[in-house]
This record gives C-alpha cells, structure tokens and sequence, in this order.
C-alpha cells in the first residue's frame, strides 16, 4: 500500500500531469482573478512546452549522469567481487509471450551487467521484487540473463520495491557470501541515488552506469519540442526528487 501511495503522490508531482493540475487551479481562480487565473493557465502551458523542449530535457538529465562509464578492466583494478545489477521495470503478464518481461530500460541494464560478466567472469545478483507483475522482478531478469543473453545470475533478491531496500536486501545476501566490494549497474541518470543507498547499506561501489541520455539535444533535428523528451524530463525532476527525499532520510 505505501509503495502504491508514493507512486501515486509521485505522479501527481510530475509533469505532465502536475502542469495538468496547475492549468485547472488557473481556471478555477480565473473564477474570482481574471488576470491571475489566467497568469497560472499560461504557466502550467509554458512549463509543458520548456520541459518538452530537447535542450531543456537533456541539461536536466546531464546534471544526473555524473559518474562516466567504466572499462571491464577496471572492475579487477578496483578488488570488485560481484556485479549488482538493478531492476527497472516488469512489464505485466506480455500477451505474446505469455509471461511477464522485462522493460527496456531493465533488459539495457541486464545486457551491460551480462557484459561486465563476459569480461571479468564475476557473479551477477540481481535485485527486484514484485510491483505488480506474477513474478519478482530479479527472476524474470535471471531467465532474461540465463536464457537469452547465455550470463549466470547466481543470487536474486526478490523481496525489495525501491531502491533503498534493494540496497539493504542485497547488502545482507552479498555480506553472508564475504562479499563486500560490487561494481553497481544501472541507469547513469539513477547511479548518483543508488551509489549512496549502497554505500549506506555498508558495500564498497565502483558505479558502472548504462543508458546514457544525456549530449543527445545537440544534434540539429533535436531542437524541436517532442513527447520523448517531455518523458526524459519528468523522468529527471523524479529522480531529483528522489535524492531530495534520500537527503532527507540521512539527516533525520
């Protein structure tokens, strides 16, 4: 139920639907304030048009991708002992299919940890639970890792909904195995938040990043507004959000 809640409160928060909300709250004061009503309408429709401009969206994204990319040698270099790699997201029950499947942005995160693995040959835990799907999410990443992309995942976490717990969930599995150093795979716009829930629950992190957003608004045909990056915006204000909420926890 709280899980529910924080993505419910969370959509409400973030664009579109946030700037959705403001144009109502416009209209409604318009009622009594002409002129402020009216000032709030056109803001919530200018704050559309500015997060879905390319630029904007990607200064956004950029100011989250702070750790670069890493080479395979790097991970024996820095004593790593395993490779975590998160979840993000289980798509329901896939008519096609049959079963539940990964996401894009988990399968782009399965296929780098798969990587790192082929390169340096150290074990793989996955981490992710159940958000709605007829399975955890770690083990849908397992079969993905297993069946398609020919890896070995040899521990999945499969109780945690969110990235601290995947952090304290894994944390636990990795200390009982002696484990203690892990190169961390996920998003480069999510590595800044989970580094630190990582490095919390007591691992040492060598962040290795993937899916690398942001530079791409320089190419010429990208100065347009578009729906994509309205989506990477939002995307971005999320996650700000979320290590807003992160700082918060720390200083309580």
């Amino acid at each position: 139920m709280l899980f529910a809640l924080k993505k419910i409160l969370s959509a409400l928060l973030m664009p579109p639907v946030s700037s959705i909300l403001l144009a109502f709250v416009g209209l409604w004061l318009a009622r009594y304030h002409r002129r402020t009503g009216m000032a709030v309408v056109v803001l919530s429709l200018l704050s559309v048009l500015a997060l879905s401009w390319p630029p904007v969206a990607d200064a956004l994204v950029r100011s989250l991708e702070r750790y670069p990319a890493v080479a395979p040698q790097q991970l024996p270099q820095a004593q790593v002992q395993a490779i975590v790699v998160l979840g993000g997201g289980a798509d329901m029950v896939a008519p096609e299919y049959g079963v539940d499947v990964l996401s894009r942005g988990a399968r782009e995160r399965v296929r780098y940890a798969v990587y790192l693995q082929q390169q340096t040959g150290l074990p793989i835990l996955a981490t992710g639970g159940s958000t709605g799907g007829t399975r955890a999410e770690a083990l849908v990443m397992k079969d993905v890792v297993e069946r398609e992309f020919k890896g070995r995942v040899r521990w999945a976490e499969v109780e945690s909904l969110d990235t601290r717990s995947n952090a304290e969930k894994s944390a636990a599995q990795l200390k009982a195995a002696g484990i203690e150093r892990i190169a961390l795979v996920t998003h480069a716009w999510h590595m800044v938040r989970a580094t630190r829930d990582f490095e919390r629950a007591g691992l040492q992190v060598l962040p290795a990043p993937t899916g690398f957003k942001g530079g791409q608004a320089r190419k010429l045909y990208r100065v347009l507004p578009r729906a994509s990056a309205l989506a990477d915006s939002s995307l971005a204000l999320h996650e700000w959000l979320g290590i807003l909420a992160q700082h918060w926890s720390l200083d309580r």
